[in-house]
């Protein structure tokens, strides 16, 4: 299996999103490496992974992957944070694992009951639609959010070249960001919820800037996870974790050393 590990200090987990390639999180996960020991990963049923991985298992299969990535490295514990897809694995983990959690971060994560739009909806069922109707779309959805977190047209454009970049780097399949997509409606995030016992961090950006899931959706996971708490990425919406990668590496630093501190 294809582990990477950046940084020193307490470990931390990574899970990334719905690309399924961890490349596309980069800065979010240096700037978690200046305060953390890193470990990231693409999702199982990337080749990129070379891990065992078995997709009947359905996010049970990204739970026993984020167990595999800590027995290789040899830790019984760490902090599990998941974005937005990765969230929902890194939730499967922290229900079923929670003596190796020692606190699960969900970042802009798909709420219990998400479900997608109609339309996409039908390019998942299309995948070789789906894949160049999703890049079309890309720059309408994520326009708003990219002036509001980045104001200068300079960082907006430096932003977008490491994007493309990355995407020649860490080419997507379009076939299995469909398949994903397709499965987020067919875990029980709110089951799962009732199973945490891990202190928990729930991170979204602003509700009126992101386009890719509900934040009021995300919100919900502060109220079903006991004594979970929330923060906000100001003027972000789902990129938040990567336009905003250092304010929010604090904001994870901050929640970890104070339950580390409560747990003393």
């Amino acid at each position: 299996m294809t582990l990477v590990e950046l940084g020193t200090g307490a470990p931390l987990v990574f899970v990334p999103g719905l690309q399924g390639r961890w490349e596309y999180a980069r800065p979010t996960v240096e700037a978690l490496a200046e305060y953390f020991r890193v470990l990231t990963f693409s999702l199982g049923d990337e080749p990129s992974w070379q891990g065992a991985f078995d997709r009947r298992r359905g996010f049970d299969a990204y739970g026993d992957q984020i167990a595999a990535v800590l027995d290789q490295a040899d830790l019984e514990r760490a902090v599990v944070c998941g974005l937005s897809f990765g969230g929902l694995a890194a939730l499967n983990f922290a229900s079923r694992f929670s003596d190796r959690v020692d606190a699960l971060v969900l970042a802009s994560t798909p709420g219990p009951g998400f479900t997608l739009r109609p339309r996409h909806q039908f390019y998942t069922r299309v995948p070789w639609l789906f894949g160049p109707l999703f890049l079309i779309e890309a720059p309408f959805r994520a326009g708003p959010e990219l002036k509001a977190a980045l104001p200068r047209a300079g960082d907006r454009r430096a932003f977008a070249w490491t994007m493309l970049r990355t995407s020649v780097r860490a080419p997507l399949s379009a076939s299995r960001m469909a398949a994903r997509a397709r499965m987020i409606g067919s875990f029980d995030a709110g089951g799962a919820c009732s199973r945490i016992s891990s202190p928990t961090l729930v991170v979204t950006g602003e509700p009126s800037l992101d386009f890719v899931v509900s934040v009021d959706g995300t919100s919900q996971y502060a109220r079903l996870i006991g004594g979970a708490r929330a923060a906000v990425l100001a003027r972000t919406g789902h990129q938040g974790t990567l336009t905003h990668p250092r304010e929010f590496a604090a904001i994870v630093r901050k929640f970890v050393v104070e339950n580390r501190h409560a747990a003393a």
